[in-house]
């Protein structure tokens, strides 16, 4: 339930800065047709210096706006959730990842005084699954190493799965947002070729203008899957770096145990 209220919030306050965006850009949209000549005449003569000003971030803003509504929408949709989740998983990932070698240290120095049951305090008290899933193979260190080699391993596949939470859905995103951007450019260019057969002639007006706004969703789409794509690589770089510590850890706790045992 922590999880989906996370989601929510970030997914408003993604909501909320485009609308904002939005709204400012139409009603700058609503304005314009209200100036003169003479006005509309100076801003074409400042406009290099008001894009160069604005670069990449304000033409991005306003081709967005000059997109099919619908399409342009559900792509903006996609970039949300989908990164709604990336933060999630990355705001997870990070509270996972500890200092293994210290937790494994302390540990150690508590079984080798024979104290187990403060060497489980200090997996209680550690955050992350590494903590976990050695206070589970603690839990069964008096029974031998198998038996603390098959708690490890199937906690450890608990754990691994935690870890990899809400992943599909970012993948998901990943193949939604460049498919809707195609799907919006095939109808673009469908209403194009509409509008050439009612106005009963092939006008270089109105094919430009229906083929830029069919292919404006495929750009956003694209560079949707792109931004995506980018964090879900750095969330499975994260998940990697993770699993190869417990894997560490899983080992370093059997060593542990095979040393307790021929000690007693």
């Amino acid at each position: 339930m922590k999880k989906l209220f996370a989601i929510l919030a970030v997914m408003g306050v993604l909501s909320f800065g485009m609308t904002q965006t939005a709204m400012a850009q139409n009603s700058t949209a609503t304005a314009a047709p209200a100036q003169t000549e003479q006005v509309a005449a100076a801003d074409e003569a400042a406009a290099p210096a008001v894009v160069e000003e604005g670069g990449m971030h304000k033409e991005l803003k306003t081709k967005f706006i000059e997109g099919d509504a619908s399409f342009m929408s559900l792509v903006a949709i996609a970039l949300v959730l989908g990164l709604a989740f990336c933060i999630e998983r990355i705001i997870y990932l990070s509270l996972a990842e500890i200092d293994s070698k210290k937790l494994m240290a302390q540990i150690e120095e508590r079984l080798n005084a024979g104290d187990v049951e403060g060497a489980k305090t200090i997996c209680r008290n550690t955050r992350g699954p590494i903590a976990s899933i050695c206070y589970q193979g603690l839990m069964r260190f008096d029974d031998g190493v198998e038996d603390v080699e098959r708690s490890v391993t199937a906690y450890g596949s608990v754990q691994a799965s935690y870890l990899e939470q809400g992943c599909s859905w970012i993948t998901l995103f990943i193949a939604m947002a460049p498919s809707l951007g195609f799907l919006g450019t095939v109808i673009g260019m469908v209403m194009a070729f509409d509008d050439i057969q009612a106005a009963g002639d092939i006008s270089p007006t109105i094919v430009a203008g229906g083929m830029k706004v069919a292919l404006i969703t495929t750009i956003f789409g694209i560079i949707v899957a792109l931004i995506l794509q980018t964090f879900y690589n750095y969330i499975l770089s994260k998940i990697e770096s993770i699993t190869a510590n417990m894997e560490e850890a899983t080992i370093s706790l059997l060593d542990m145990c095979m040393k307790y045992n021929l000690k007693k």
